[in-house]
């Protein structure tokens, strides 16, 4: 018996507690599932379940190998699914994740790059603001603005993105521009309610960094609507240079303050840590990081 069914058989049923949720879970009779146990138990020559008529529990040899074989069973299918994709290319879905904004503005582009490239793939692309738990959502690759605190998720850096405060020409010529990063405070300002702290504007200068608190009459959770605000003429906007757009270059908005910019924030890729990374990730990864590179977005 093939000793790779003996282990999907055991860890689904450790999982799960239970043989005939095992079986549903792996497509096969509830016999089929024992069967495999029972030979993998004897395989190995020790018990690896305690069966009860109500769950099935593990023994201390269960438990060390429940630890490990998830990780094995994955890695092998990797394996095959690298080799199987050096031979006929890459296939199956991608399932993404990226905060609405840059995924509007850049994410949904760069897959459709990608996709053009690999025909065989598919895409799940959800945009959300809130970070998407990769596990129980079944997410391959989350695109984070930021850093991720989160132990289980390892992180590869796309590049990084600079915020640049904004205003429209009206509202510069009827409030003036102002002069200092103190004069902030003095003016209109759009909030950005996904920043940290919407109401605490920082900026780099040289190796320091400097916090404005500004005010204002008009707050949304977007970057691009800010911009978009800022140049109907309501009010100064700090806003990401990918969320801009062709704002500056049509004159609508203009820089502010010299060109004083925000500290730069890490933009990275990040997945489960623990697990192998499927060859198709990894080449999505590294187009991502030369697409951003040539695209110029940050």
């Amino acid at each position: 018996m093939d000793i790779t069914d003996e282990l999907k058989a055991f860890v689904a049923t450790a999982q799960t507690g239970s043989f005939t949720a095992a079986a549903d879970q792996l497509g096969v009779s509830n016999r089929l599932t024992s069967k495999y146990v029972a030979e993998l138990e004897a395989r190995l020559g020790v018990r690896l379940l305690q069966r009860t008529t109500r769950r099935v529990g593990l023994t201390p040899a269960g438990e060390g190998l429940l630890a490990r074989a998830p990780a094995v069973l994955e890695d092998l299918d990797t394996l095959l699914a690298d080799i199987s994709e050096e031979s006929r290319g890459f296939s199956g879905v991608i399932r993404l994740s990226a905060p609405i904004t840059f995924g509007e503005a850049y994410v949904s582009g760069m897959v459709a790059r990608f996709a053009a490239q690999n025909p065989g793939l598919s895409f799940d692309l959800r945009l959300n603001d809130s970070y998407a738990d990769l596990a129980r959502e079944g997410i391959d690759l989350a695109f984070r603005v930021g850093t991720s605190e989160m132990l289980s998720l390892k992180a590869r850096k796309l590049g990084a993105l600079t915020s640049v405060a904004v205003a429209s020409p009206a509202y510069v010529a009827e409030h003036g521009a102002p002069e200092t990063l103190d004069a902030l405070a003095q003016h209109s300002c759009i909030i950005d309610t996904n920043r940290k702290a919407p109401r605490r504007w920082v900026f780099q200068l040289g190796a320091a960094e400097q916090t404005v608190h500004i005010d204002g009459r008009f707050q949304v959770n977007s970057a691009r609507a800010a911009a978009e605000l800022s140049a109907t003429g309501l009010g100064i906007a700090l806003v990401p240079r990918f969320a801009l757009g062709d704002l500056l270059d049509s004159g609508r908005l203009v820089p502010l303050l010299g060109g004083i910019s925000a500290p730069p924030a890490p933009v990275s890729a990040v997945y489960l840590e623990g697990r192998s990374l499927p060859r198709k990730l990894r080449a999505l990864i590294d187009f991502a990081i030369e697409d951003i590179r040539e695209a110029g977005v940050l």
